[in-house]
Parts: structure tokens; C-alpha cells; sequence
């Protein structure tokens, strides 16, 4: 299901052929299956606790990709960035449109010679010889994907494009399939456009209006040469989530999910971000305000064609996540003092 998930054309924006694929693995353990106006899948596991809340777990299904402003009169495609795209890891990478036309991404400079963010130096060559050719397999505002397919590698990591958020996809469809009845209402929530905003969270929080929300992501996997400012490791566990860029996360449900861990024994590991964030962000501020933690999976170069993760890992997130929303858990919403 994995290799499936990650290998399915999902550009932020164009998730449907993503969703449906999910709505067929989580049918026959939902309660409620409910796709929004703008494409968010929201599945309800319902609770059986006296004093159950609700709780949001969200997962993005997009990906980054590529969207074309102009076909030049040559049959080139002029494209802007969907997402968080670097040109220099899209350089040289194959891309596919939605319609299963196939290009590589040039450029009219030489890499030394374009900053990373620089698109606008970037086209894609799909081999059409003239604009009228061109307009005969893609359209002005059409999106590509990058090419990544599945690979097994050494020891228990796989590679591939969309593990941000495919694997997280999996994890959240796992943890349902394998969970018991829970404590509390679990909405297990797919969410669009993350990629370019968060939006997809945004407005599935502003819906459920959970008492606490869990972002599955991935995060950055710090044990490489020359990229140590970070603590998450391939192989270590699920990462569990005390900042990034767009969230804090709840002191005191951060605590409840590390003693779920040890008393689970699961392995796990703290992961602070300097920089990007996560759907926590989104759920965080919505409505009055609304606690968020998050699980993450330790990716190497992440927004790539080839990022890597640990498949171990991605099981430790499944059991922590299964674990955490089947208990009781203490979530206090609000205080009022005289």
C-alpha cells in the first residue's frame, strides 16, 4: 500500500485520484467517510468513553510539483513552482502530467549560474518541436509531478518521491485498520493543498473543531554529512514533535505521548525544527485555539524525487499513533478562574 500511495499522481490542489484510493482501504473500518467542497477526506472512528472529546489526525495528501504559466512558440514549457520546489533538485528530473505525458525538467542556465528558488530559470522539454505541437499534450496551468518510483535500499529504508505525505498517509490508514474502539472520537483527516499553505487543515480543524490535533508528517532525518543541526535519525523511532516554524506543541500532551511510548515500548525520539511546519500549525490556531502535537517520520532529503526513510520507523509511528488515540487522554481545553 506504501508503494502504491507514493507512486499515485496527487499534486497539491489535484488530489482525488489520491482520496480515492484512500476511501477504498478505509472503508470497512470507518464509521464515517465524508469528502469536503475542497476535497479534504475526513474518516470518524467513533469513541465509547463517557467524557470523550474529539480528536483530529491529519495527514496531507498532496505533493509538490511543477504548473505551467506559457508553451513557448519553440514547444517549451514554462513553469512556476507548486509547493516547496528547489530548482536545483528539480533540474534533470523527470516529470509526469496527470495525462501521462512525459518530460525533463532544463534550464537555459547552468545550474552554478541559478539560485535555488530561481523557477522562472527552468522549463520543461517534453519534446514537441513547436507550441501548436505542445498544446496537443498539456495546456497552460496543467501540473507534473516529479518522477521517484519505489525502491527497496539496504537494511530497512526505501526511497521514492511523496513520502511527505504519502508515508504519513499509511500510517494514519494502518493505525485505523489495526485500532481497537477508542476512547475518544477520532477524526482521521486527509487534507488537501498543504503543500502551498495548509489549507487543507485549515478548514477540516474549522469543521471538526477538535479538543486536540495530531499532524503525521515527516520531518528532517539529521545524519547525514554536513546537515547535524537537527536531532531526528533514520532508524531511531517515531519522531515526536516539540516546535517547528509554525507550531508549539502542547507540554502536556507531549508528555502523555512519551509515557504511551515507553509503556508501549515503542521507540521514539524528540525532533525540533528550525525551519518548515506541519498541518499542527493550521489546527493550532483554528477556532478559539486548540492544543496540537505531532508524530513524524525522519526523511532524508525530503521535497526530492529520492527521499529515503526507515520502514521500522514508519511501524513505530503506526503503533505510537494507535496507542496515543485508543487511551483516555487527559485534554483540558479550558480553565476559568474567578
Amino acid at each position: 500500500m506504501l508503494k502504491k500511495l507514493v507512486e499515485i499522481w496527487g499534486v497539491s490542489g489535484y488530489e482525488k485520484q489520491v482520496s480515492d484510493y484512500i476511501v477504498e482501504q478505509v472503508r470497512e473500518y470507518a464509521d464515517e467517510i465524508t469528502r469536503d467542497a475542497i476535497g479534504n477526506l475526513i474518516v470518524l472512528k467513533r469513541g465509547n468513553g463517557e467524557n470523550k472529546k474529539k480528536i483530529m489526525v491529519a495527514a496531507h495528501m498532496d505533493e509538490i510539483g511543477l504548473c505551467v504559466v506559457k508553451i513557448t512558440p519553440e514547444g517549451f514549457l514554462k513553469v512556476k513552482k507548486v509547493g516547496g520546489v528547489s530548482a536545483h533538485c528539480s533540474f534533470m528530473n523527470r516529470v509526469i502530467f496527470r495525462n501521462g505525458t512525459v518530460g525533463t525538467v532544463a534550464s537555459y542556465a547552468k545550474p552554478e549560474e541559478f539560485k535555488s528558488g530561481e523557477i522562472d530559470k527552468l522549463y520543461i522539454d517534453i519534446g514537441a518541436s513547436s507550441k501548436e505541437e505542445a498544446e496537443k499534450y498539456v495546456n497552460v496551468g496543467d501540473c507534473a509531478m516529479f518522477e521517484g518510483p519505489y525502491q527497496e535500499l539496504a537494511g530497512r529504508n526505501v526511497m521514492a518521491k511523496a513520502f511527505d505525505d504519502r508515508s504519513a498517509c499509511y500510517i494514519q490508514i494502518e493505525a485505523l485498520k489495526e485500532m481497537d474502539v477508542p476512547y475518544h472520537d477520532v477524526y482521521f483527516v486527509f487534507t488537501v493543498q498543504e503543500e502551498v499553505g495548509l489549507f487543507g487543515a485549515t478548514t477540516s480543524s474549522e469543521r471538526i473543531r477538535p479538543d486536540l490535533g495530531i499532524a503525521i508528517d515527516i520531518t528532517g532525518s539529521f545524519d547525514v554529512p554536513g546537515d547535524e543541526h537537527g536531532n531526528a535519525s533514520l532508524g531511531k523511532g517515531a519522531a515526536i514533535c516539540i516546535s517547528n516554524a509554525c507550531v508549539v506543541c502542547d507540554e502536556e500532551m507531549v508528555e502523555q505521548m512519551v509515557e504511551c511510548a515507553k509503556e508501549n515500548q515503542i521507540p521514539y525520539q524528540f525532533d525540533v525544527l528550525a525551519n518548515g511546519g506541519t498541518d499542527a500549525g493550521a489546527i493550532n490556531k483554528s477556532y478559539r485555539g486548540v492544543k496540537a502535537v505531532g508524530i513524524s517520520v525522519p526523511t532524508r532529503y525530503g521535497h526530492s524525487p529520492n527521499s529515503i526513510i526507515n520502514l521500522d520507523d514508519v511501524r513505530a509511528c503506526i503503533d505510537l499513533l494507535k496507542a496515543y488515540v485508543e487511551r483516555p487522554l487527559r485534554i483540558i481545553t479550558e480553565e476559568v478562574f474567578k
